[in-house]
């Protein structure tokens, strides 16, 4: 027994316990606790603890530790995503100044030139050797010349448009954003 603790402290504490108190204490130990200032205080003390104890469960809603585990990998698979992302970036960027410095230097050739600006397309098979990888006459008329360029043109736009799918299927897939939930 503690140096002046009171000896009805521990039927007090039970009754604490078992949440009797108090009303389903006796009317003798109600009594004891109004003259007794240790039983008083233990009183005061674990109901100012239990209510903090039911206010605290009240507060504390942990997720369940695969939603935690699951939102760390989304995390570290957007950080990766972000990573990749970056060089590809830099890559389209570096692609569009080279093709705003050809169009420039090409302005800046046709109008040396005097802007005769359609002039080179007759002269493009002659000056590319086309001929030689296509068997035939390919080139001769300016309609075969027309579906050649616009052909070349057509897998130039294509190919930027499938690079351009294939770079935001990337990043789509890294996000890890699913339709219709959380």
């Amino acid at each position: 027994m503690r140096l002046g603790a009171c000896p009805r402290e521990r039927e007090l504490g039970e009754a604490l316990d078992r949440g009797q108190w108090p009303q389903a204490s006796s009317d003798e130990l109600r009594a004891h606790v109004t003259v007794c200032r240790p039983c008083r205080e233990l009183v005061l003390v674990r109901q100012a603890f239990g209510r903090e104890r039911i206010a605290a469960a009240g507060e504390a809603r942990l997720e369940p530790p695969g939603v935690l585990w699951w939102r760390a990998q989304l995390r570290r698979r957007n950080a990766a995503i972000e990573r990749i992302g970056r060089p590809l970036l830099g890559a389209q960027i570096f692609a569009l100044a080279v093709c705003l410095a050809a169009a420039v230097v090409y302005v800046l050739w046709q109008a040396r030139r005097g802007f005769d600006w359609l002039a080179w397309l007759g002269e493009l098979p002659r000056a590319l050797h086309l001929g030689a990888l296509v068997p035939g006459s390919w080139g001769n008329s300016p309609w075969e010349i027309w579906v050649g360029v616009s052909m070349a043109v057509m897998v130039a736009l294509m190919g930027g448009v499938i690079v351009h799918l294939a770079t935001a299927g990337i990043r789509d897939q890294g996000s890890g954003v699913r339709k219709g939930g959380s």
